[in-house]
């Protein structure tokens, strides 16, 4: 029988639901009802209640609290919130107490009848998968207890080589365990759902090591099987295997096909996915500690290639770095030329070169911010807030790092340059605009020049210098010197923060002929002598 308690500080409504209920059809005993949460909660730590229907409106504690206590302290308990119309939109916040049933009152029988059995059958899987998690629990106990924990731990210590590697082949070979083969390779199995992919909270770490014993036990039968080699538990997470053999493309296809073949297996038996990084070849024992390095690299790229991996270091080519100074000229020319279509196929083509350089994590994030930078200075000078503008770039420039996929981090980059694309395309609906488009952009890529002026950038868009004025004024909010000095400062805070120039040096880079006038401009913009702003911000 399924246990229900029922909270409603009516009891008209109380006695209702009692009575026009058929509860021994479905199953059902309402083991108690109250008139608030409060009352609730004392019913709940003294009676086993599998499900709670409660209103939200209620005195002492009302429908909201009472979940959250339920979900704090007895997060089986299976909630279901019924409420008045204007308390619905409030209701469905509650999502982050687990609730699962939202109704509005008035409920009938027949709503609340087939609300009941959706609910029974989530207690049923819940109470399955507790006992799933207990029988692999109680398993693990038994693993821990016998021989295999000890056979485990040895070949881990060889293979990280945290002691004599003589003393833990002795070891081995007392366990049964003999490395006489002439070439041998480590593949490390890392489950998806519980790695760097996702957010592991601390059930999900418990969770883990049960998981990760299943793996164990399908891949220490199939590498016994196919007497390919040896398997053991890496800490509470991962499983390696030994592959011992003759290096030879028949045994490798077999370290393959080994592989997939386990990879499937435990997804049928438990429904997660496994990536697997296989290391490259080496010829002793003493040596195995570099095949692991490299199989735990190959994990790695799941940052850029997604989960479910299967990837041999054998067959990686050299890392090869990139340069994307070119194609960001193209994509910064196809957004400023308004080529949509263009920009999407640019993007495109810069994701996949990143990936195909096969990079670690954080040489694919510098080049994804080289990136932001890029499509960051197309209109930064355009926007009459800039400051904005690049606070929102730094945001960016962060989010990026922490995202946990390449893919999920280029998704960003990629939604920044199609906003960025639309505000410049707003920005150029009138020839005015566009022609203070293409005088900003003139100056971005002019401001070293000291010969710049109000003339040459008149001159270069073929219009007098009153008109230019008034549209550049109107446009941006300061005149074209305001424009170019900020520019040039902006240029050379970034040459004070990253570089060791000197600053007759960066007054040369920046357009300024004579090093102390420019000395006495960056103090009057910034406040700061260009020695007291490099100090500051090089700590």
């Amino acid at each position: 029988m399924y246990k229900i308690l029922l909270v409603d500080d009516e009891i008209l409504v109380r006695d209702a639901i009692r009575e026009n209920i058929d509860w021994k059809g479905l199953d059902c005993e309402l083991v108690g009802d109250c008139e608030n949460g409060r009352q609730a909660v004392e019913f709940v730590q003294n009676h086993v209640v599998d499900i709670v229907l409660t209103d939200i409106c209620m005195p002492y504690m009302d429908g909201m609290e009472l979940s959250e206590f339920l979900h704090d302290n007895y997060p089986d308990i299976l909630i279901v919130i019924f409420s008045g119309f204007g308390e619905f939109e409030y209701a469905k916040k509650a999502i982050r107490y687990n609730v699962s049933e939202y109704m509005l009152k008035p409920v009938t029988a027949m709503e609340l009848a087939r609300v009941i059995e959706s609910m029974k059958e989530k207690v049923d899987a819940r109470k399955k998968e507790q006992q799933k998690m207990e029988s692999l629990a109680q398993t693990s106990q038994d693993y821990h207890k016998n021989a295999d924990v000890i056979r485990s731990k040895a070949l881990e210590t060889l293979v990280n080589c945290t002691r004599d590697v003589q003393v833990s082949l002795t070891e081995l070979k007392k366990l049964g365990i003999c490395f006489d083969c002439p070439s041998y390779r480590v593949a490390v199995f890392d489950m998806d759902t519980y790695s760097e992919l996702y957010q592991v909270d601390m059930h999900k770490q418990q969770e883990s090591a049960l998981m990760s014993f299943v793996l164990f036990n399908v891949s220490n039968e199939i590498v016994t099987r196919e007497n390919a080699g040896v398997s053991y538990q890496e800490g509470s997470n991962r499983v390696c295997i030994i592959f011992a053999g003759n290096r030879s493309r028949e045994f490798s296809e077999q370290i393959h096909r080994i592989c997939r073949e386990i990879r499937q297996k435990v997804k049928e038996v438990i429904g997660i996915e496994t990536s697997i990084g296989i290391g490259k070849w080496v010829r002793s024992p003493q040596e195995l500690i570099y095949s692991y390095k490299d199989a735990d690299k190959a994990i790695s790229y799941r940052y850029l290639l997604g989960g479910n991996l299967l990837f041999d270091m054998e067959e990686k080519k050299t890392d090869n770095s990139i340069n994307l100074i070119r194609i960001l000229e193209v994509l910064t020319d196809e957004i400023k030329a308004g080529n949509r279509q263009k920009v999407v196929e640019t993007m495109d083509q810069i994701e996949e070169e990143i990936k195909g350089a096969m990079v670690e994590k954080s040489y694919a994030c510098i080049y994804l911010q080289q990136v932001i930078r890029a499509i960051g200075n197309t209109c930064q000078s355009l926007s009459d807030d800039p400051e904005k503008i690049i606070v929102q770039r730094e945001k960016l420039l962060k989010a990026v790092t922490q995202e946990k996929t390449f893919d999920r981090a280029a998704a960003l980059v990629k939604e920044y340059a199609k906003d960025v694309f639309e505000s410049l395309q707003n920005l150029n609906s009138s020839s005015g605009q566009k022609q203070g488009m293409l005088a900003l952009d003139y100056i971005q890529n002019n401001y070293m020049d000291p010969d710049l002026n109000l003339n040459s950038i008149c001159s270069y868009l073929n219009i007098s210098t009153s008109y230019f004025s008034t549209i550049f004024k109107e446009m941006t909010g300061e005149t074209f010197i305001e424009v170019l000095t900020r520019t040039r400062m902006e240029k050379a805070k970034e040459l004070l923060e990253n570089t060791t120039m000197k600053n007759y040096e960066i007054a040369e880079k920046v357009g300024f002929s004579d090093p102390h006038y420019f000395g006495i401009a960056f103090k009057k913009i910034t406040g700061k002598t260009t020695t007291e702003y490099a100090r500051e911000k090089r700590r």
